[in-house]
């Protein structure tokens, strides 16, 4: 089943491109004529009528430049007055991106080198094309490049601002701006979304993204697939319909292991989640002094007392062991705490044979301290850091950690044979193999305490439905942040609570499956 977008690496798409030259036959200049064209019908659905503009087209020295004078010969057909800008003299460009300069050229247009040009007096622009830097682009900007990178962005204020495949002074894999990016109205990419483009920092930069197709056979994207894909709403599928004659034991049984002084709210939360994405019976073991506080803030929601104490210990685990087998699905951490007890209390109960497990919250502030831990748990666990949580599990700071949010993610996964969701703008999942699946919302109403139990509580409840661990991350990720997404309809300036969002997600899961 599709449910993803793929999302190549520069490098990725730059082996679809050779692949589709070499082995297919197409030629460089027709897959630059394609995204020429694809780019213009953009501007053309976006701006509209081109006619008596005025358009100013940037072009680099590479590829982009040579799809920015496609651009710029289309723009001048549909009646625009264009000047090209270009940062390489003529003489020097090669291959299919020099035939289509000497094309502008045959067209009479307005050229200028950009070195020599003074950018402080340009013609007042409607229409500006960013063509200087592709999606290969890496480290950081030449003076000479910064230069005309703010010229576009000190025009663009009054004018429409298209870039081609990705907005000039964005990395193509991280989407980090080195030091500083174009910022477009519209990114027109070709063939697909490129890494950084969906990443979450990005989105300050390019505008809205319109994926164009330039002609690259389906066939070579299939034997050589992105890793990561973006997910969409056709993620939904992989729940199935519920059987009319389903009881409330088929429909799986998730325990939540959690819960200590103060923190009674969190495992209420993680089974409220579940419960709402469908599962059938959720119990929150806790210790005994503390059942009564949990069981108080909803009926719903079964409590198992472990001992008549309110703290953990190591003795709680063997009372979990003798009724473990009536759970699909084991949720162990929310409100854990972080008491010498509790530490013993998880080794204990991880050295037991469990149902599909999720670690989250205090649970992997515990396999921070012991990365013994990590012995005890098998390859189908899914583990739920946010920043913090992961800066904590490998040794790193927060800024680090969000520097390359995927590439972390997928090595740590390697590393330590597990699914790995790294929360935040952007949920990253990452499976051991090295396939990586990225959420596409950033929704600020989901920043709230709780919110990661609520998603926690999902993925237990879709595990125990019967879901594989991996497919119960893509859904469940989409889910939550769909759940953000109509939320933020709710509160544009947020005030939600994330006891709300557990009763969003029928409404949420109604909407992917019949939109």
């Amino acid at each position: 089943m599709k449910f993803t977008d793929p999302l190549p690496t520069p490098d990725e798409m730059a082996l679809w491109d050779q692949t589709t030259i070499r082995d297919f036959g197409l030629r460089q200049e027709v897959l630059m004529e394609n995204a020429g064209r694809a780019a213009f019908s953009v501007l053309e659905k976006e701006f509209g009528p081109v006619s008596g503009k005025q358009a100013l087209v940037f072009a680099g020295s590479g590829n982009n430049g040579g799809d920015a004078f496609v651009v710029a010969r289309l723009l001048a057909g549909g009646g625009a007055n264009v000047l090209v800008l270009h940062a390489r003299q003529k003489k020097r460009y090669a291959g299919a991106t020099a035939y289509n300069l000497r094309l502008v050229r045959k067209l009479n247009l307005s050229c200028a080198y950009l070195p020599g040009r003074d950018l402080n007096s340009p013609p007042k622009p409607d229409i500006i094309v960013d063509g200087l830097l592709g999606t290969g682009f890496q480290g950081n900007l030449r003076e000479d490049y910064e230069a005309w990178v703010r010229a576009i962005n000190r025009l663009g204020k009054e004018a429409f601002v298209l870039s081609l495949d990705i907005p000039s002074g964005l990395d193509g894999l991280t989407g980090v701006p080195c030091p500083i990016a174009v910022r477009a109205d519209v990114t027109a990419t070709f063939e697909a979304a490129k890494l950084g483009l969906a990443m979450p920092l990005a989105k300050e930069f390019t505008g809205q993204v319109r994926v164009c197709g330039i002609g690259i056979p389906e066939t070579i994207k299939e034997k050589h697939p992105a890793e990561c894909g973006l997910l969409t709403r056709a993620v939904a599928k992989l729940l199935p319909l519920p059987d009319p004659d389903m009881h409330k034991g088929g429909a799986g049984h998730v325990l939540v292991v959690g819960g200590s002084l103060g923190l009674t709210g969190a495992p209420l939360l993680a089974a409220l989640g579940a419960l709402r994405c469908g599962c059938g019976l959720a119990t929150v073991a806790c210790p005994g002094k503390l059942a009564a506080e949990v069981k108080a803030a909803n009926p719903d929601v079964m409590t198992w007392p472990l001992g008549d104490k309110e703290t953990w210990s190591e003795l709680l685990a063997d009372v979990i062991k003798e009724r473990l087998p009536q759970f699909q699905a084991v949720l162990i951490g929310p409100g854990l705490g972080r008491g010498p007890g509790a530490q013993k209390f998880l080794t204990a109960l991880l050295a037991m044979q469990l149902p599909k497990t999720i670690l989250d919250a205090d649970a992997l502030y515990w396999l921070a301290q012991d990365k013994s831990l990590f012995e005890k748990i098998g390859r189908d666990v899914l583990l739920t850091p946010h920043p913090g949580e992961m800066a904590r599990l490998t040794g790193k700071t927060t800024p680090e950690v969000q520097e390359d949010r995927l590439a972390l993610a997928r090595a740590y996964a390697r590393e330590k044979n597990i699914i790995l969701i790294l929360k935040g703008p952007g949920t990253v999942i990452a499976h051991p193999s090295g396939n990586t699946f990225l959420s596409p919302f950033t929704i600020p109403n989901l920043a709230v305490g709780g919110s990661g139990d609520v998603l926690a509580g999902i993925l237990a409840g879709l595990t125990a439905q019967g879901l594989s661990p991996l497919d119960a991350a893509c859904l469940g990720v989409y889910w939550h942040g769909r759940a953000g997404e109509i939320l933020e309809s709710e509160y544009p300036y947020r005030g939600n609570l994330a006891s709300e969002i557990p009763h969003i997600l029928p409404e949420g899961l109604k909407d992917l499956r019949h939109t």
